[in-house]
């Protein structure tokens, strides 16, 4: 049974998007290169509460491409894949084709 983890508040479940290592022409690519802070959204929380007790949702979906901050985010494993978890204002914005 694969396990789903729903994050709580205004978190957002990510899953870092890795950039090739070589070109299709078969050229090796330094690893400065192949960096890239982004992810894929996976899961979202229901968003966070104001001091009324009003819910506000989380502005983003699953599915959606996000750049990330460079530093933050607690990494983690879940049935062999490694995740992020981030809350919704540290999200720098979103990226879209």
């Amino acid at each position: 049974m694969a396990k789903r983890l729903i994050p709580t508040l205004n978190r957002i479940l990510v899953e870092k998007i890795t950039a090739p290592a070589k070109t299709s022409a078969g050229i090796l690519l330094p690893e400065s290169s192949t960096k890239l802070n982004s992810g894929k959204v996976i899961a979202v929380g229901p968003g966070s509460r104001t001091n009324e007790g009003k819910l506000i949702p989380v502005s983003l979906k699953e599915g959606d491409t996000v750049l990330l901050p460079e530093y933050g985010g607690q990494e983690f494993k879940l049935e062999d894949k490694t995740y992020h978890l981030y809350r919704e204002d540290d999200v720098l914005g979103t990226l879209h084709d």
